[in-house]
């Protein structure tokens, strides 16, 4: 009984946006570059590399905000790869984006070695202020987060910018003839991606903790993916399936079940995305175009 109260706590209900952050935020950005035609499975590594840049430019210059803003570039560097590599010289996207999630992983661990001397954690950072709203603790990126489903909704379905960008994820020779950039269109989106995957890894080593620790991320890119899935490519769709993993993280640090072990408990997010994919993703329709490079003056 009690841990039935634990679970429909109104301080659970409400700690879940701070776990659900991260999530919001690259299943933002992979609705951008999805909606677009291009798959980005390279979030996990994006997040990881902004999330060391965060803590490397906090603890650089003594100020969190800027480790946000070395966040965003880091992950904006990564994207970038993504776009040239897949976009402009048309390599297949997931494995590319494969790479990339390896790459960042080596990449963070040499330089902690390098920059700190360490191969686990990294030194303490400054860390963005805490918020406190209804008794919790939050940091200031969860409210970007948030407010940036709005602005993800209103640029994809009320502006004449997502437009474009919906219909060269449909059918990008039509929006070539109607003098659409599909490519532009289409690098512009991979990186919108990529910053919001930065600023998410920002949230989990200077927003939530204060410092870097090694694959740090722990698969959030991937559960980003699966939220934005089961939300349809639609923003506020992969912001409530976002609510549901963090709520399931929640439930998985802060509940307490008798006689399950621990290490079986802190998989219930994972769990959860297997379920989520394995039911919901032959139900949910992508865009027809995704995963296609896109050669200017095909059928």
């Amino acid at each position: 009984m009690d841990t039935l109260f634990q679970m429909f706590s109104l301080p659970l209900l409400l700690i879940s946006f701070r776990y659900a952050t991260p999530l919001i935020l690259a299943a933002l950005g992979g609705v951008f570059n999805e909606r677009s035609g291009v798959i980005n499975i390279a979030l996990e590594g994006m997040m990881l590399f902004g999330a060391f840049a965060a803590v490397y430019g906090s603890g650089l210059t003594g100020n969190p905000w800027i480790g946000v803003l070395y966040a965003l570039v880091g992950g904006l560097v990564f994207a970038l790869i993504l776009a040239v590599v897949c976009v402009t010289f048309k390599a297949d996207q997931i494995v590319v984006a494969t790479g990339i999630n390896i790459f960042a992983s080596g990449l963070t661990i040499y330089l902690m070695q390098v920059l700190f001397g360490v191969s686990g954690t990294s030194p303490r950072a400054p860390r963005l202020p805490p918020v406190r709203v209804l008794g919790m603790r939050y940091n200031p990126l969860t409210f970007v987060a948030i407010a940036l489903v709005p602005v993800a909704w209103f640029v994809l379905f009320k502006t004449p910018w997502g437009l474009r960008i919906r219909s060269i994820g449909e059918h990008p020779s039509a929006a070539d003839t109607l003098g659409i950039n599909v490519n532009k269109y289409r690098f512009i989106c991979v990186l919108i991606s990529g910053a919001l995957a930065g600023l998410a890894g920002a949230h989990l080593s200077i927003g939530e903790y204060s410092a870097f620790v090694r694959d740090m991320s722990q698969g959030r890119g991937f559960i980003a993916l699966a939220a934005m899935i089961f939300g349809k490519w639609h923003p506020i769709g992969a912001f409530g399936a976002a609510l549901l993993f963090g709520y399931a993280e929640a439930i998985s640090i802060r509940v307490s079940f008798a006689y399950i072990p621990s290490e079986l408990i802190r998989a219930i997010p994972y769990v959860l995305t297997i379920i989520v994919l394995a039911g919901f993703i032959g139900k949910a329709i992508p865009p027809k175009a995704i995963g296609k490079p896109y050669f200017k003056g095909e059928d």
